[in-house]
């Protein structure tokens, strides 16, 4: 797999802006995860953390879910990973394989975006029941796009500790 990962435009309106970083930060995750094995996805950083490359995606997965389908869109789901809702679940990637973890983030990216084109503006507002707070898209993507930036930090030290691979 060679993700192809498209810089966001220098000069454009507010929602194709965030748009185009929510997508270069998703690019990112998935090119940090290019050219490894199942097994390899799966290293830990460093006893005790659980936290992997295939963790990562799995704990993306979960995020996009939350955020856009279960607070945006008002959808009664569970977690992927979780009944519970404890997100933590999802970084322990076990005996999980690089083509469970990329569908099930696919697909939830791909809600996601159904979600973001289909709203009326970015102030559409979405409930989160776990702090009685309403919530904009604006705010939502923004959130994404600093749950990517700081995961895919991770993810360079992961891929860096894996293979010597290093770089944006």
């Amino acid at each position: 797999m060679n993700t192809e990962r498209i810089g966001p435009p220098l000069t454009a309106g507010e929602r194709e802006t965030l748009r185009a970083f929510l997508d270069f930060h998703r690019a990112t995750l998935a090119m940090k995860c290019d050219g490894l094995t199942d097994e390899e996805l799966r290293r830990r950083s460093m006893p005790p953390s659980t936290l992997s490359l295939l963790g990562l995606v799995r704990h993306m997965a979960e995020v996009e879910r939350a955020w856009f389908r279960r607070v945006i869109n008002g959808e009664d789901i569970p977690l992927v990973w979780s009944d519970e809702g404890d997100f933590q679940v999802a970084y322990d990637a076990g005996s999980a394989t690089r083509s469970e973890a990329f569908a099930a983030w696919q697909a939830e990216v791909e809600h996601a975006r159904r979600i973001e084109r289909e709203a009326e503006s970015l102030d559409v507002t979405g409930h989160r029941a776990k702090t009685g707070e309403d919530v904009s898209l604006r705010l939502v993507m923004l959130h994404l796009m600093h749950e990517y930036a700081r995961h895919n930090g991770h993810a360079d030290f992961l891929r860096e500790g894996i293979d010597g691979t290093v770089g944006a």
